[in-house]
């Protein structure tokens, strides 16, 4: 397959970059088994303190007096933390150790998720909330790193692993929230709570590894990141593509993570019925990234497949506009499908290196701008919602919004390549 080249790629990227050194394979069959305890554990702690609050935020706001403008920005708060810590993590992980940074990001999230419920407003419950988040991000930037060290041969396969355990603690959190709140009579507080449970499981194993991890030659056991000299990745066209793609995709991501539970409650449906529904979401996004991956990967252009999935889109918020509770599994199904352009853009990014150290510059460059540029999303929604009182201002912005996804997704896909440093 030939390529188009469209230049070298940058030195550094906004999040961190450069080519890890290889590293050896667990030592001993017992450290692979306690690696995978802990990649999976981790993974399913990634999503539940996002996905766990949509169901429970009109209590939430409730409980705390929270504005409408106030719950869109805890909504956009997972990318900014994505953002502003993702670009930390790299320096830290080199300081201090991928495993031992992991440890520190679950930690932190077990003690915000465990406090936060209990915070006397709601400035407080917004801080608390970023300490777990950024727990969170430091270990979604992490984890791919543990997986080359720890499984470098394996790669793929713990990968789809670490996919399939993310997408269940997201729709775990969001079904089993409302039950576990009617369960503590009602309490809000103590069904957020109860996710803190989840997330110290994941710490055990985290300090078994941290003295047993993979060395790696002149690295005092963390990988050391080689700068790349080249082109700067702000001047390419097809970076730009992807990170205005990855944005617009983190953007409706969010809101319906934030969003969607409220958006059927007001239409008349249970919180319990809410909540599974947003969960399936999630759910179909098991199934649906592998088989988008498999496709995309054997085509020369994806920019077809970035269309049809915002189509997708387009046609599910035109149906929860139309008539949110007329038809909300075929809503849900349509939006299932448009959340697969997360996916596509980890595809496209990697096919769209020249090679293995720019993919990794292209990863964080689109990653973490993508990131940035989705943040206000949320928040006009949120800002939109209390303003008219109501989802038709907010779902047309969101409409409005996949114009620029699919246009980017359209220039992303095309079938060219981002060089190679030189």
């Amino acid at each position: 397959m030939s390529h188009e080249t469209e230049g070298a790629a940058s030195a550094e990227a906004p999040c961190g970059s450069g080519r890890p050194t290889p590293a050896q394979p667990p030592v001993s069959p017992w450290l692979g088994r306690l690696a995978v305890l802990a990649l999976m554990l981790t993974a399913l702690n990634l999503r539940p303190a996002v996905t766990g609050l949509g169901p429970v935020l009109e209590e939430v706001r409730a409980g705390l007096g929270m504005s409408a403008t106030a719950a869109g920005l805890l909504t956009s708060m997972p990318a900014l933390c994505f953002a502003l810590v993702g670009f930390a993590a790299p320096r830290l992980a080199r300081r201090h150790g991928p495993d031992a940074v992991v440890l520190t990001g679950m930690a932190a999230l077990a003690a915000g998720l465990a406090v936060r419920p209990f915070a006397s407003g709601t400035a407080m419950f917004v801080a608390l909330s970023a300490v777990a988040l950024a727990g969170i991000a430091l270990a979604n930037v992490l984890l791919p790193v543990v997986v080359k060290e720890r499984f470098p041969h394996r790669v793929g396969a713990m990968t789809g692993w670490y996919a399939m355990s993310l997408n269940l603690g997201a729709s775990a959190a969001a079904a089993v929230t409302v039950p576990l709140t009617r369960t503590f009579g009602g309490d809000w507080r103590i069904g957020l709570a109860a996710w803190a449970l989840l997330a110290a499981f994941a710490v055990p194993p985290w300090l078994a590894l941290i003295h047993n991890r993979p060395r790696t030659e002149g690295s005092s056991g963390a990988a050391r990141q080689v700068p790349q000299p080249g082109k700067p990745l702000t001047r390419n066209p097809t970076a730009w593509a992807l990170a205005v793609f990855f944005g617009m995709q983190a953007t409706a991501a969010y809101v319906v993570i934030g969003w969607l539970p409220q958006i059927f409650r007001d239409a008349g449906l249970s919180a319990a019925t809410a909540g599974v529904l947003f969960a399936a979401v999630s759910v179909l996004g098991v199934p649906l990234s592998f088989v988008l991956g498999a496709v995309a990967g054997r085509v020369r252009s994806q920019s077809g497949i970035a269309v049809v999935i915002g189509l997708f889109g387009l046609a599910g918020y035109a149906g929860l506009w139309a008539a949110p509770a007329a038809a909300p599994w075929l809503w849900v199904v349509l939006l299932g499908v448009a959340n697969c352009s997360f996916p596509l853009a980890l595809t496209m990014i990697g096919l769209r290196g020249g090679d293995g150290a720019t993919v990794i510059r292209l990863s964080a460059f689109a990653q973490c701008t993508g990131y940035l540029l989705s943040i206000p999303g949320p928040i006009l929604v949120g800002a939109l919602y209390e303003t008219t009182g109501g989802w038709d201002g907010p779902l047309l912005l969101l409409g409005v919004l996949m114009v620029p996804q699919i246009v980017s997704g359209w220039f992303a896909g095309r079938d060219r390549q981002v060089g190679a440093a030189t």
